[in-house]
């Protein structure tokens, strides 16, 4: 866990890209559409995040909202304490609207975690690894870009080791360290 004093200016920005997450979750791990019991329980994000850095933090969720708002889906992050962000346009929306937060925060005394895998933020959070911030990554971390390994300072996290977002063990492939390997995992 990262140690911040808490200060009542600066902030904690959690940076959301639900859709790379689900994609990632169920193409790559699941092999199939996730069901709601197996997604991740985005207010442990939140919960994580106040406890890593000691202070505010706003959850921005990005989300693409083309035709109809997902009514429920918003109000369920409203009632867990993230700002919904919902997307319509064409292209990269929710991309487009993550790079541009980012961009902007650069500019702000902000400590920074942007929930994706995706390369498309490579140079955004790059530019945030500017020594005065703390900057982190989520995601499950053999797929996080491996791009984002390279800069200085960023804190890569697991979604399901690191921040505990799932309520039951998913079925993955991943290299263990030795400290970490428990055979009674695998019997």
């Amino acid at each position: 866990m990262w140690e911040s004093p808490r200060m009542a200016e600066r902030m904690t920005y959690l940076l959301v890209d639900g859709e790379n997450i689900d994609a990632t979750l169920g193409t790559s791990i699941l092999g199939r559409r996730p069901r709601p019991e197996e997604r991740p329980r985005w207010d442990r994000l939140l919960e994580w995040a106040e406890r890593a850095f000691d202070q505010d933090v706003t959850g921005l969720f990005f989300l693409a909202a083309s035709t109809e708002m997902p009514t429920s889906f918003v109000q369920a992050l409203l009632a867990i304490g993230f700002k919904p962000i919902p997307l319509s346009g064409e292209g990269k929306i929710v991309d487009i609207a993550i790079q541009r937060t980012a961009e902007a925060l650069v500019h702000r005394e902000a400590d920074v975690v942007l929930v994706s895998h995706d390369g498309d933020f490579v140079d955004q959070v790059s530019a945030l690894c500017d020594g005065s911030r703390q900057v982190g990554v989520i995601g499950f971390t053999e797929f996080v870009n491996s791009q984002f390994r390279n800069l200085p300072g960023l804190r890569i996290f697991d979604l399901e080791y690191d921040i505990a977002a799932f309520n039951t063990s998913l079925p993955r492939v991943r290299i263990i360290p030795i400290d970490e390997f428990d055979p009674f995992d695998f019997l």
